[in-house]
C-alpha cells in the first residue's frame, strides 16, 4: 500500500514542533543555569526569557499572511534556517544582555512562522474528519519535545556546559529542514488544474484553503465572536503553559531546593503527560464526531471546558504540594488537562475557517504569545515583590500568586468558550 503523502506531511509537521519546543525548553534550562551562575536576579531572568515571545507575537499575523500567500512549505523552510544559524553562532553569555535580547527577539520572530504555516500546511492537506487527530498530533510534537529536553539537556548542561545546548538545537534544526526540503511538497490547491494524484484529490474534496488570490475577509473575522473565543483560550493555555515551562526549573530549584539533574525522569512527566493527553483528545474528538455521537460544536465545547477546569483545579492546588512527588503530579495533572482542552479550541479554527486556517490561526496565536510576555516577565515580578516583601521563596505562600492567576484565567475561559464558540464553518 501507498503511504498517502498526507500522513507524510502530519509526520513531518509533528517532528518540527517536536525539535522548536526542544529549542524553547533547551534555553530556559541552558539560560537559568548560566544566569545564576552569575547571579542574574529573577526579573532579569524574567526579561530575558519573555524576549523570544516579543519576537514571536510580531511575525504571527504576517506568518499567516506569508504562509497563504507563498505556501506553508517554503516559510517553515525559511523559519528554520533563520533560528538554527542563531542557535549556532550565539554564544549564551549572561553578561552580554544586548545580544542575548536581539538574539531571542530573532528566534521568536522566526519560530513565529511555524504554527499558521503548520495550519495553512494541514488545512490543505487533511480532510475534515481526520483534522482533530492529525492538529493533535502535530501539537504534540512540542510536548514531547519539551519532556525529551527535561529529561535529557540538564545532563547535557552538566557535563559539556550550557553552550552545548545551542549546539544541539542548531544541529537538529538543520538535520529536520534537509528531512522537510526531500519528503515535503506544496499541496493541492483550487487553484490549479484538477487533474492531480487520487490521493490529492481526496484532500481537495475534504476542503483546501482559498487560491492565493481570494481577498482575506479580515473585518470579519475580527468582528467574529467564535474566533474571540478562540483567541481567549488560545491566551490562557498558552500563559499557562508558558509560566510553566520557564518557571518550573526555578519552583523546583527555590520552592523545593530540588535540582533538575537531582529529579531524574521524574521532570518529564509533565510534558510527556500534555504529549498522551493531546492525542488521547484529538481521537476523542473524532470519534465523537464521526460516530455521530455530539455535533462537531458540543465535542469542541465538552473537550475545552474539561480539560480548562480540571487544569485550573490542579493549578491552584500546586503550591499546596510540599514534596517533588506532589509537584509533579499536579503540574502533570494540569498540563495534561490543558492539552486535552486543545481538541476544543485549537482544532476550532479549521472547523470555522478552513480556507483561513493559517491567518485565524496567526491572529489566536498572537494573543497566545502575548501571553507568554505577559506571563513569563509578570512571573518574575511576582518573585521580585516577594523578595522585597521578606517572603521567603521556599515558601508556598511565595508562589501562590504565580499558579492561581493561571487557575483563574483557564475557568474564565473555559466559560467563554462555552458561550460563544462554534463547530460550524463561518468563513466561505
Amino acid at each position: 500500500m501507498k503511504f498517502p503523502k498526507r500522513y507524510v506531511i502530519v509526520l513531518l509537521t509533528f517532528v518540527c514542533t517536536n525539535v522548536c519546543y526542544i529549542e524553547r525548553v533547551g534555553f530556559s534550562i541552558a539560560y537559568t543555569v548560566a544566569a545564576d551562575a552569575v547571579g542574574t536576579n529573577q526579573a532579569n531572568k524574567g526579561m530575558i526569557l519573555s524576549m523570544f515571545y516579543y519576537g514571536y507575537v510580531l511575525s504571527q499575523i504576517p506568518g499567516g499572511w506569508a504562509a497563504q500567500r507563498l505556501g506553508g512549505r517554503l516559510v517553515l523552510l525559511l523559519s528554520f534556517v533563520l533560528w538554527s544559524l542563531i542557535c549556532a553562532v550565539v554564544p549564551l553569555d549572561p553578561n552580554k544582555v544586548i545580544l542575548l535580547i536581539l538574539s531571542r527577539l530573532l528566534v521568536g520572530v522566526s519560530q513565529g512562522l511555524i504554527f499558521p504555516s503548520i495550519h495553512t500546511v494541514l488545512a490543505q492537506w487533511v480532510p475534515p474528519h481526520e483534522r482533530s487527530r492529525s492538529v493533535s498530533l502535530t501539537t504534540s510534537g512540542m510536548y514531547l519535545g519539551a519532556a525529551c529536553g527535561m529529561l535529557l539537556l540538564p545532563s547535557l548542561v552538566k557535563r559539556m556546559g550550557p553552550q552545548s545546548v545551542f549546539s544541539v538545537e542548531a544541529m537538529l534544526g538543520v538535520a529536520w529542514l534537509l528531512i522537510w526540503f526531500k519528503f515535503a511538497s506544496d499541496p493541492p490547491r483550487t487553484d490549479l488544474p484538477k487533474v492531480l494524484s487520487k490521493d490529492k484529490m481526496k484532500v481537495q474534496a475534504g476542503g483546501v484553503v482559498a487560491p492565493r488570490t481570494v481577498k482575506i475577509p479580515w473585518r470579519k473575522i475580527i468582528f467574529s465572536l467564535p474566533i474571540w473565543a478562540i483567541v481567549v483560550n488560545n491566551f490562557t493555555f498558552h500563559y499557562a503553559l508558558y509560566v510553566l515551562m520557564n518557571w518550573l526549573p526555578t519552583y523546583f530549584k527555590l520552592g523545593l531546593q530540588l535540582s533538575l539533574q537531582d529529579m531524574g525522569s521524574s521532570k518529564m512527566l509533565p510534558y510527556l503527560n500534555m504529549f498522551l493527553f493531546s492525542n488521547i483528545g484529538g481521537v476523542l474528538a473524532d470519534h465523537l464526531i464521526t460516530r455521530k455521537i455530539l455535533s462537531v460544536t458540543k465535542t469542541r465545547k465538552l473537550l475545552n471546558t474539561i480539560g480548562f477546569v480540571v487544569s485550573a483545579i490542579a493549578l491552584m492546588a500546586l503550591p499546596l504540594f510540599r514534596t517533588p512527588s506532589g509537584a509533579i503530579f499536579c503540574s502533570s495533572v494540569s498540563l495534561g488537562f490543558l492539552a486535552l482542552g486543545r481538541a476544543g479550541f485549537a482544532v476550532n479554527h479549521m472547523d470555522v475557517a478552513p480556507k483561513f486556517a493559517g491567518i485565524v490561526m496567526g491572529i489566536s496565536n498572537t494573543a497566545g504569545t502575548l501571553a507568554g510576555i505577559v506571563g513569563v516577565g509578570l512571573t518574575g515580578r511576582i518573585l521580585e515583590a516577594a523578595k522585597a516583601s521578606n517572603m521567603d521563596l521556599t515558601s508556598s505562600e511565595s508562589w501562590r500568586t504565580v499558579f492561581f492567576v493561571p487557575g483563574y484565567l483557564c475557568i474564565f475561559s473555559s466559560f467563554i468558550f462555552l458561550v460563544f464558540s462554534t463547530g460550524e464553518k463561518i468563513f466561505e
